[in-house]
C-alpha cells in the first residue's frame, strides 16, 4: 500500500484515519446522490421520521446521533425542501411533531440505490471477510465509546419518548382522570 505524502504520524493515528474515512464516505455520498439534493444527516433525518412519524427534533436527534443544538437547521432544511412537515405536537404545543411528506418519502424510494451504491463503493477495496470484520469492529468501536460523543447515541430514550408510556413515564402526559 503507497502511503500518501504528509506526516507518517498521522497515518498510525486512528482519530485520523476515521475522519479521513469520513471525509471519504460523505464525498461518495455527495457524488452517487448528487440528484437528491441531500446530505447523508439530512438522508438519516428522513429515514428516521419516516419509521417515526410524529416524532420530536429532540428524539431525532437521539435517533440519529446527531447533535441537539443543530437539528434544527437540518430539520429547517428538510422542510424548505418540503421534504418534511412540523406541526404542534398534541401533547405539549412547544414542540414540534416531524412527519414526511409524499415527497420525502418519494425521496428515501428514489434514492436508496445510490445509498446502497456508496456503502458498496466504501468497503469495495475489501474483501468479502474484511467488510464483515470492519463492520463489526466499527460497530464495537462506536458502542464502546458511544458516551464519549457530544451527540451519543440513545436509542432506548429515543425510544421512550416516542411511546405513550415512556412520555407519561417522565411526566411529558398529564392524566387528567386522577
Amino acid at each position: 500500500m503507497q502511503e500518501p505524502v504528509g506526516d507518517s504520524r498521522l497515518i498510525e493515528m486512528p482519530g485520523h484515519l476515521i475522519r479521513r474515512l469520513h471525509q471519504i464516505s460523505f464525498a461518495l455520498f455527495l457524488d452517487q446522490a448528487k440528484a437528491f439534493g441531500v446530505t447523508p444527516v439530512q438522508y438519516a433525518a428522513l429515514v428516521a421520521i419516516e419509521r417515526h412519524p410524529g416524532i420530536d427534533q429532540t428524539t431525532l436527534s437521539n435517533f440519529i446521533a446527531f447533535d441537539r443544538t443543530t437539528i434544527g437547521g437540518v430539520v429547517g432544511r428538510l422542510q424548505r425542501k418540503k421534504l418534511i412537515t412540523r406541526v404542534n405536537g398534541a401533547h405539549d404545543r412547544r414542540t414540534k411533531a416531524l412527519h414526511i411528506t409524499a415527497a420525502g418519502g418519494r425521496l428515501i424510494r428514489d434514492i436508496e440505490p445510490a445509498v446502497q451504491a456508496t456503502q458498496r463503493l466504501i468497503l469495495k477495496p475489501l474483501n468479502a471477510r474484511q467488510r464483515g470484520a470492519f463492520k463489526e469492529m466499527l460497530k464495537h468501536l462506536v458502542h464502546l465509546n458511544n458516551a464519549h460523543s457530544r451527540a451519543p447515541w440513545r436509542p432506548k430514550e429515543a425510544h421512550e419518548a416516542t411511546s405513550f408510556r415512556g412520555r407519561a413515564k417522565r411526566g411529558k402526559i398529564h392524566n387528567h382522570e386522577s
